[in-house]
């Protein structure tokens, strides 16, 4: 399974990572190109796949969650912030530790897509989360870490080609660069531009709440066909990483 979707990130990875070679004397470009292709990884892409499903949703049911995209994304850049200080401080001695905690890590987020996917699914009713068909006010209004800290969970769910691209790829131009103190930072921002980038084509295309505007019943079917696209997904991910 991990084979399989290696070969979908290589698909549309070697692109952008051919282009990412090319700007290597641009380190700024080089590291957000970097991102990209890190985006597409395998631990990279059931995550984002997940993020998107669940902005977009929340998107159709009510308008474009844009805190709370910014907060996901926010959680991403300071993990790769704080990863490359650490090595930084510290040395190799990061990247050992790190290989250590990494599967197990790795092995939650399938569990966790599956378990997004079931309440909004509506398989399991959690009161004060879920309700009348979206996601409710109070998750969005009151839970305002929610989404920095599953963009932390999603980032450190580390794999062999994100491990490769940031400790042996990005971090010597980091070390080598006059700034290279923002370099990690901007990586993030790059592994985030595909839910950027969807959340904006439905602000642009003026989509915010408008499954609602429409229909409240239509809005509840559109949220439980994500909710089973985030356990599909999940399952995906799971037997991926634990079979």
């Amino acid at each position: 399974m991990y084979q399989w979707f290696n070969q979908i990130s290589s698909f549309f990875s070697e692109p952008f990572f051919n282009l990412a070679n090319q700007w290597e004397s641009i380190p700024i470009i080089f590291a957000l190109l970097l991102g990209i292709v890190g985006s597409a990884a395998p631990c990279q892409m059931t995550g984002n796949i997940g993020a998107i499903t669940l902005y977009g949703n929340s998107s159709l049911q009510k308008d474009i969650p844009w805190k709370h995209v910014f907060s996901f994304v926010a959680g991403k850049i300071v993990v790769f912030s704080l990863l490359g200080l650490a090595v930084w401080a510290v040395g190799n001695e990061i990247e050992k530790s790190f290989t250590q905690v990494i599967p197990w890590m790795r092995k939650l987020i399938g569990p966790f897509i599956i378990l997004m996917g079931i309440y909004l699914a509506g398989i399991i009713k959690l009161s004060g989360m879920l309700r009348l068909g979206t996601i409710s006010e109070k998750y969005f209004e009151n839970y305002k870490w929610g989404s920095f800290l599953m963009g932390v969970s999603f980032t450190l769910a580390f794999c062999p080609t994100m491990f490769v691209l940031f400790f042996m790829t990005l971090m010597p131009v980091v070390f080598s660069s006059g700034y290279g103190a923002v370099l990690p930072a901007v990586f993030g921002i790059g592994t985030s531009l595909p839910l950027l980038l969807i959340v904006f084509l439905f602000w642009y295309l003026g989509l915010g709440g408008s499954v609602v505007r429409r229909s409240r019943k239509i809005g509840g079917i559109v949220q439980k066909v994500a909710g089973w696209v985030l356990i599909i997904i999940g399952v995906l991910d799971t037997l991926t990483y634990w079979i």
